[in-house]
């Protein structure tokens, strides 16, 4: 009889074991319950420590893959203080390499991100998040780039104000600044629902320079960008407070002062230079507070 016990117990737990690792399969658990997965080693062995400036690729996904955020992010990593903390990903990782991390939904976006749940991400949920370190600078590191490069710029914010000027001189433009220095032209009005936070977002977008030189169009890659409005990362200061003005269906050009932009470093990627202004021409094609990817 004990046998028989014995043996129930070896498939219980056999089972009970299964379906653990079944849970994510090719992923390991690492602290702070999170599951990930190396794509790529890099050379060098050092990883990143809070307190260091990283550049990322970051992709944001649900459980099933469905993308809805993805960029290139300059940032400081901080010490991990929740389940949900994308920094204690950042410090399993070294220059070049790539994982996939599983995290909890709740934490990364109510005490990581600061934002409400995505209504298509359920309660006790999980999300998926792709990343590639490009970049470690140490704090010391960063600052003396900073110094350095700024001092060497430092005629360069007037200089744009002149170019500014004169291209809205150019183009006759009537409309005037709003307060935080952005110019708002309404191309077509929307019907639809104002935009808030929370709401996710699916939105073309077109990026250009004041020469008209485009550098970044959803248009042209014909993939629609889909995000959830009000979290960090998502999109540059100018742009967060520009689609914060706009309803379902608009479509609506601002041109919008560094500061608003990629300031006086420039992107990440070198794209766009320091102390750039930029032009963005943007449509909301959908807006939903309950809708799902």
């Amino acid at each position: 009889m004990r046998w028989i016990y014995l043996i129930i117990f070896l498939v219980l737990s056999c089972v009970i074991s299964c379906s653990r690792i079944a849970k994510y399969p090719g992923y390991k658990k690492a602290g702070f319950g999170i599951h990930y997965r190396l794509h790529k080693i890099g050379e060098n062995p050092d990883k990143a420590s809070p307190g260091d400036y990283i550049t990322v690729n970051l992709e944001y996904r649900t459980i099933k893959d469905s993308l809805f955020f993805a960029g290139t992010r300059k940032l400081q990593v901080k010490i991990p203080d929740n389940e949900g903390s994308i920094d204690a990903c950042f410090v399993m990782l070294a220059e070049e390499d790539s994982a996939s991390f599983i995290l909890l939904a709740d934490d990364f976006f109510i005490n990581t991100l600061k934002t409400a749940l995505p209504a298509f991400i359920p309660a006790g949920g999980s999300v998926k998040i792709n990343m590639e370190l490009l970049e470690i600078q140490t704090e010391a590191e960063y600052e003396n780039e900073k110094e350095a490069f700024l001092a060497w710029i430092d005629d360069f914010g007037d200089y744009e104000k002149v170019i500014l000027n004169q291209f809205i001189a150019s183009e006759e433009l009537s409309v005037n600044p709003l307060p935080s220095g952005i110019f708002y032209l309404n191309l077509r009005p929307g019907a639809g629902k104002k935009v808030e936070p929370g709401d996710t977002l699916t939105i073309h977008y077109e990026g250009r320079f004041l020469n008209g030189k485009f550098f970044d169009s959803t248009i042209r890659r014909r993939q629609p960008f889909q995000f959830v409005y009000g979290t960090e990362w998502q999109v540059i200061k100018g742009l967060e407070e520009a689609i914060g003005m706009m309803h379902e269906g608009e479509r609506s050009l601002f041109i919008m002062p560094s500061e608003l932009g990629f300031g006086s470093q420039g992107s990440s990627t070198g794209i766009i230079p320091p102390f750039t202004s930029l032009i963005f021409e943007v449509e909301i094609l959908k807006v939903s507070s309950s809708g799902k990817i």
